[in-house]
């Protein structure tokens, strides 16, 4: 029977033991080496880890067990896209409440819901690393979201309308993403539509359904008005045509597999159109020195707007809607809204073409809204 040589070393007032059968040298380097790991953060829950492992750990131990599987991987997404980058190299001892508030100071391009979450999940890994009195202050206890207006989506500008069409024309995705800019689908629903939802005679959508955000379930939609028969305008209509497929197959899929976009794919999806509108923009690229010493060419100046999202495109379909001159009442169930007030506060966002019209009524003539005054007949 071997030998079993033992070293032992104490750390923050527990004792460790590390073992080898090899030699008394070997364990005793056994044991140096994870006294280090435990100095370094990189083993074991103490006030030296680093602020990324502590944020897994407090996902794994407090949120995963706890929550759904929606609700956690939204937990997830942030502390992956925005707590990690930022801090994940500190020490929880480290961290103070200025590096806290310059995270959040550096996100007014997201949108406030999002920024206020953000601000909610790191309020609450500080303050269970507190209370397991891994530190000694809680450095986010007086967070404070940044000072700007709550935003909500915008309508996309005529100049990102112009790219927007140009580069979706030829863009796996284009189709998809035009369906939200000329039938005002949300993401859900175009994920749950099957060829079958498709009225190719009476040029409609059947919406009956919609994936659930953060999950690939498909499910009824969240409210009753959810469901809606949607125009199909010719912009869109005659593409679906030339592509229609079986009754129950999906009509908006994965450019490289042909199966049913999943959150990630449709991220991807917006993401590579994104950059493609970004180029067609005006960004400029360069040749940059890459880590292995060659020169590649590297995206140098972005010129796309930060707060461009998909649902931009829905709520444009919403004040096209307006310009062109449809009853509110119309507008709401069109868009699916159970509140008529959501839909309302779309209306009031007053454009161009709704001014000209405006002033047409009120007996103004020669109308140029952009770049001129009006000007008043005599």
């Amino acid at each position: 029977m071997s030998r079993l040589y033992r070293s032992y070393f104490t750390f923050q007032g527990q004792k460790y033991e590390r073992t080898s059968t090899k030699s008394q040298r070997e364990a005793d380097r056994k044991a140096d080496k994870y006294k280090k790991d435990l100095e370094d953060g990189v083993v074991g829950i103490s006030k030296n880890m680093r602020v990324k492992d502590w944020a897994q750990e407090w996902l794994n131990t407090y949120k995963r067990p706890k929550v759904s599987q929606k609700v956690y991987k939204n937990y997830e997404r942030l502390v992956n896209s925005h707590i990690i980058p930022h801090i994940g190299g500190l020490r929880l001892h480290e961290v103070t409440d200025v590096h806290l508030q310059k995270l959040l100071n550096t996100r007014t391009d997201y949108s406030f819901s999002e920024v206020k979450r953000l601000r909610d999940t790191i309020k609450a890994v500080f303050k269970k690393a507190r209370k397991s009195r891994l530190i000694n202050y809680d450095p986010a206890e007086d967070l404070e979201l940044p000072k700007y207006a709550k935003s909500t989506a915008r309508s996309i500008t005529d100049f990102e309308r112009q790219h927007f069409l140009k580069v979706a024309d030829t863009h796996p995705a284009g189709l998809r993403f035009k369906a939200m800019l000329y039938c005002g689908l949300r993401p859900g629903e175009l994920d749950a539509l099957d060829w079958i939802n498709f009225d190719a005679e009476k040029h409609e959508w059947d919406i009956v359904a919609a994936k659930e955000s953060g999950t690939n379930e498909i499910k009824d939609p969240k409210t009753e008005a959810g469901k809606r028969r949607v125009p199909i305008p010719d912009e869109i209509y005659f593409d679906l045509l030339k592509c229609r497929g079986e009754p129950f197959s999906p009509v908006f899929t994965q450019a490289t597999t042909g199966r049913r976009h999943t959150e990630s794919s449709r991220q991807k999806a917006w993401k590579s159109l994104k950059s493609a509108m970004d180029n067609s923009m005006g960004a400029v690229w360069d040749k940059v020195e890459a880590k292995d010493g060659k020169m590649r060419r590297k995206k140098v100046l972005s010129v796309i707007a930060p707060d461009l999202v998909p649902y931009c495109l829905r709520h444009t379909y919403c004040t096209d809607l307006q310009d062109k001159g449809v009853r509110l009442k119309t507008a709401s169930y069109l868009m699916g809204h159970s509140n008529i007030s959501v839909t309302a506060d779309i209306y009031t966002h007053i454009t161009d073409d709704a001014l000209d019209e405006a002033a047409k009524l009120v007996g103004v003539t020669n109308v140029v809204t952009k770049g001129k005054e009006h000007e008043k007949s005599a």
